[in-house]
């Protein structure tokens, strides 16, 4: 019944594809979620599966790991589908390796693809022929991204709360990146129900903006609704139009990332169904401060919210990388020579205010000794990158000058190390 072998993840862990569905066995344990977590597709495509589907199947495969019953049984994940459905039980187990196993996405790849040469790559929402192959190394890395940046954190993932509000009668909205993008469809005049499909006014989604520190709309499609709707209740309201199913202008692209960059709180974006146009810019930011690839952008996003990024949307992206990961290198050398520079005058400051000491030793006062150190530590712990110039009286505290200026050097030495 073996199709193509099995694979050994660890000592107790297997994967493999099958023909048929199997029975558990006194020292070997089989399960398949083939039937139980199905992909929803939009037109032609069929994965990869979405974030709660990935956390119930990590939940799944870690109370069977952790199960004293089956301590000394073989776990055999497998599947028996088509080639869509081993794609996505190849995705679901190579990112649980990368998540739980810590392997990299490059060693859990190597050992899918050691019995199977190949899985059907992954595909965009649409109809026709399609343009650009999502692979699941692509799916693995981005997964590793995201754990890396702290998007992927299921200690603090609500999976009822994702299952809720994916769904259009709650608002069809998710996050992209945890307090920083939201993506959802778009609101219209009134909330109705039009051809048995939900519709949403600004209002409903004020309570959770609030909540969620949503500070600004960036609308991308034609207007549907009066933006006054949500400036007059203190967001920030911006109109970036390009057509549906199109690529936006270098313009569009420069205006979406200096809103983004500004913005106090987190972004909420939406096209007409949130999807395309949507995942496209939230991409074009992850490439520019996150330097990630095209692919593990569009990974991560679908990820996040299946049917993301459709048709050109996808080689455009591909193709605006080599830019934006120039873009964001320069923004980060800036920013770190920024930096350095503060520090370096905040260490010139206190080497000048130490100077600037009076001396005089005719008393002892050592408690002012320690009012005079603690002064020059708030100086540093201000964060102020003014020159610190420190004047005191030596015949009320009589602090020893070599004294001082040890005490100084040794603050000094703190300031270079934490500013690199």
């Amino acid at each position: 019944s073996v199709l193509f072998g099995f694979l050994c993840f660890s000592d107790q862990l297997y994967f493999a594809l099958l023909h048929q569905k199997v029975k558990s066995s006194p020292d070997t344990h089989c399960f398949c979620i083939d039937e139980e977590l199905s992909y929803e597709n939009f037109y032609a495509d069929f994965g990869p599966l979405n974030l709660a589907m990935f956390y119930r199947f990590c939940c799944k495969l870690n109370k069977k790991l952790k199960s004293c019953a089956l301590a000394k049984k073989t776990i055999v994940f497998y599947t028996c589908g088509d080639r869509k459905k081993q794609a996505n039980a190849a995705y679901l187990i190579g990112s649980y390796v990368v998540m739980h196993l810590q392997k990299t996405p490059e060693e859990a790849y190597s050992l899918l693809v050691s019995q199977n040469g190949s899985y059907l790559p992954f595909r965009d929402a649409s109809f026709g022929a399609c343009m650009y192959n999502l692979n699941i190394l692509d799916c693995l890395r981005a997964v590793h991204k995201a754990l890396q940046f702290g998007w992927l954190d299921f200690s603090k993932f609500n999976v009822e709360e994702y299952e809720h509000y994916e769904r259009a009668e709650n608002g069809d909205f998710n996050w992209i990146i945890p307090a920083k993008f939201l993506a959802f469809s778009g609101p219209h005049p009134n909330s109705k129900i039009e051809n048995g499909y939900p519709l949403h006014a600004p209002e409903a989604y004020f309570p959770y903006f609030r909540k969620h520190n949503i500070t600004t709309i960036i609308r991308l499609n034609k207007k549907m609704y009066d933006a006054k709707r949500f400036t007059d209740m203190g967001f920030k309201h911006h109109d970036l139009f390009f057509v549906d199913g199109s690529t936006p202008n270098d313009s569009i692209v420069t205006k979406f990332l200096n809103i983004c960059e500004n913005a106090d709180g987190a972004i909420a974006v939406h096209c007409k169904a949130g999807l395309g146009r949507t995942g496209t810019l939230i991409g074009c930011y992850m490439m520019k401060h996150f330097r990630l690839t095209a692919a593990e952008a569009i990974a991560w996003i679908r990820i996040c919210r299946p049917g993301s990024i459709i048709g050109p949307q996808q080689n455009f992206i591909d193709e605006k990388q080599a830019s934006l990961w120039t873009e964001g290198d320069l923004c980060r050398q800036k920013i770190n020579e920024q930096e350095n520079g503060s520090g370096k005058t905040l260490v010139a400051g206190i080497l000048s205010g130490v100077e600037d000491i009076s001396i005089n030793c005719t008393n002892k006062n050592i408690s002012l000794r320690k009012t005079a150190c603690e002064t020059v530590s708030k100086s540093i712990n201000s964060g102020t990158s003014q020159f610190v110039s420190v004047h005191l009286d030596m015949e009320k505290i009589n602090m020893p000058f070599l004294f001082l200026r040890a005490v100084a050097r040794v603050i000094v030495n703190q300031v270079v190390f934490f500013t690199g």
